[in-house]
C-alpha cells in the first residue's frame, strides 16, 4: 500500500498513472464521493502491492532502506541498480511489502437511543472481518447486580460468520454517564459482587460472549483497591468458566496522576489480573474542549510508555478513534460542543469549501480551517492515512498486542485497507 497526498494540479488520473494503477482502484478503495474535485493535502490510499519511494535531495540508498526497514542491498536488487549507484534526485524505486505481524483487534458498536440503526449494523457488517473481537456497548449494571442489557440485533451473526469473537462490555453507566456511586455499591458489597458475575456468565453463555470487559470509569478513588480485588475474583471465577476478562484502562502517564478518571485505575494490578487491557488513548481533543488532535501521537506515546512499565506489552491494546470534530470559533468553554464527523465527511467539508488540508507533524493529525455559508469561522481536525499509519507504527515499534476502535459507525476506509497491510488479524 502507497499513502499519497494530493498535491495541487494533481488529478486522479495522473495519481494513478504515477503508481501503475487505475483511477477505479484508488476511487472505490479510497470512496471518493467527487473524483473530478480531489482536496489539495488530502490522503489516499493507493491499492498495490509494496510502494514507491521518489528520491529526495540528500538521500542515500542506505537511508532509504533504513527509513523503510529493508536492507540496502534488497532495495538495490529489487530496483536493479548497483549499491555504489549515485541516486538521481527523481528517481522512482521500489520499496517491497513490510513483514506483517500478527495483532489483535477491536472494536466498539454503540446504539444509539436504544435502537441499531441500519447504517451501523452495516458498519459492523464492513468491519467484522478485520476484527479479533466485536463489542457491543454496552451492559449497564444494576444496583443488584443485575444487567440491563443493549439491544444487539445482527451483531451475535456477524461476529460468527466473521470469525470474530464477541466481547461483552460491562460498564458502570448509570441515567447516562458512568456513575461513582454506583461503581462503590459494586466494589463494596458482596451479595451485588456474586449476582452480577452469576449473571455474566449466564448471559455470556446465552448470547456467546467469550471475552468480558469491564470499562468502569470515574469510580472513587479511595476504592482502588477494592475494584482490584473485584477483578481478582472475577478473573478466578470467569476463567474458571473459561472466558477471556479485560479492562479499560483510562490514559495515565504516572501511577500518582491524580483526576476523577484516572486514580482508581491500578496499571499494575491490571496488568497483573487480566488478560489484556484497551488503554483509552484518545479524547485529548473533545467535543467540550479547545480544538486540536484528537489523539496526538506524543501524549499518546507517553501514555504506552508508562504502560510499558507497569505491564507486558503483550497485555496492551492501543485505543483509536475513527471520528474526528468540527469547532464553532471562537472557542468559549462551556459553549456550543464541537459536532463529531468521520474523516470522509472531513474531507466532504474541506472540499465543498474549497480549502486545503494540512498536516500537524508533531501531532500526526489533519486539520483544516473554513468559513461556513453564515461566515462562521471553524477548525476540524480528523484522522487520514497517515495519523493512521503513525499509531500502527507505534504499535508495530513497542510490540502491542493491538488496537481497539471506538467506534464503528463513521467511515474511515483508509483505516480498514492500512490495518490488513500491517498486521495480520488475529482470529480466536
Amino acid at each position: 500500500m502507497q499513502i499519497h497526498v494530493v498535491q495541487a494540479g494533481q488529478t486522479i488520473f495522473g495519481i494513478a498513472q504515477a503508481y501503475n494503477t487505475t483511477p477505479q482502484e484508488i476511487i472505490i478503495s479510497n470512496e471518493i464521493s467527487n473524483p473530478d474535485q480531489l482536496v489539495v493535502g488530502q490522503a489516499l490510499v493507493i491499492p498495490i502491492v509494496g510502494s514507491f519511494y521518489w528520491v529526495q535531495p540528500g538521500d542515500s540508498l542506505f537511508s532509504i532502506a533504513r527509513r523503510f526497514g529493508i536492507s540496502y542491498q534488497t532495495l538495490a536488487r529489487v530496483n536493479n541498480i548497483s549499491v555504489d549507484q549515485p541516486l538521481q534526485i527523481g528517481l522512482r524505486l521500489y520499496i517491497p511489502p513490510r513483514i506483517r505481524r500478527r495483532a489483535e483487534t477491536n472494536a466498539y458498536v454503540e446504539p444509539i437511543g436504544g435502537t441499531v440503526s441500519p447504517n451501523l449494523e452495516q458498519s459492523a457488517r464492513e468491519a467484522a472481518p478485520f476484527l479479533t473481537f466485536l463489542a457491543p456497548f454496552s451492559y449497564q449494571i444494576q444496583r443488584d447486580g443485575t444487567l440491563q442489557a443493549p439491544p444487539l440485533n445482527n451483531f451475535p451473526q456477524i461476529a460468527q460468520a466473521n470469525g470474530a469473537t464477541l466481547m461483552m462490555v460491562v460498564t458502570n453507566l448509570e441515567g447516562g454517564r458512568f456513575s461513582d456511586e454506583l461503581g462503590r455499591i459494586i466494589l463494596t458489597n458482596e451479595d451485588v459482587q456474586n449476582n452480577l458475575l452469576n449473571n455474566i456468565v449466564n448471559t455470556a453463555n446465552e448470547v456467546g460472549f467469550r471475552d468480558i470487559h469491564f470499562d468502569m470509569e470515574f469510580l472513587p478513588p479511595e476504592n482502588r483497591e477494592d475494584y482490584n480485588r473485584f477483578l481478582r475474583k472475577a478473573k478466578e471465577r470467569l476463567s474458571r468458566e473459561g472466558f477471556l476478562i479485560s479492562t479499560a484502562l483510562a490514559p495515565k502517564t504516572s501511577a500518582q496522576q491524580v483526576g476523577a478518571w484516572y486514580e482508581a485505575h491500578d496499571y499494575r494490578a491490571h496488568g497483573e489480573i487480566v488478560d489484556f487491557v484497551v488503554l483509552m488513548t484518545y479524547e485529548w481533543g473533545y467535543s467540550g474542549g479547545p480544538p486540536m488532535a484528537v489523539s496526538p501521537i506524543g501524549p499518546v506515546r507517553s501514555v504506552v510508555e508508562y504502560a510499558l512499565s507497569e505491564m507486558p506489552a503483550s497485555k496492551i491494546m492501543l485505543g483509536q478513534n475513527l471520528y474526528g470534530y468540527d469547532w464553532t470559533l471562537p472557542f468559549v468553554p462551556g459553549g456550543q460542543f464541537a459536532r463529531a464527523i468521520s474523516p470522509q465527511q472531513a474531507i466532504d467539508i474541506a472540499r465543498v469549501n474549497n480549502v486545503p488540508i494540512k498536516y500537524d507533524y508533531t501531532a500526526q493529525a489533519p486539520f483544516f480551517n473554513y468559513t461556513d455559508a453564515n461566515g462562521r469561522e471553524h477548525e476540524v481536525w480528523f484522522e487520514d492515512a497517515r495519523s493512521i499509519q503513525a499509531k500502527f507504527d507505534l504499535i508495530t515499534e513497542l510490540g502491542l498486542r493491538g488496537i481497539s476502535y471506538w467506534k464503528l459507525g463513521l467511515s474511515f476506509p483508509q483505516n480498514w485497507l492500512l490495518l490488513r497491510d500491517n498486521f495480520v488479524i488475529v482470529k480466536r
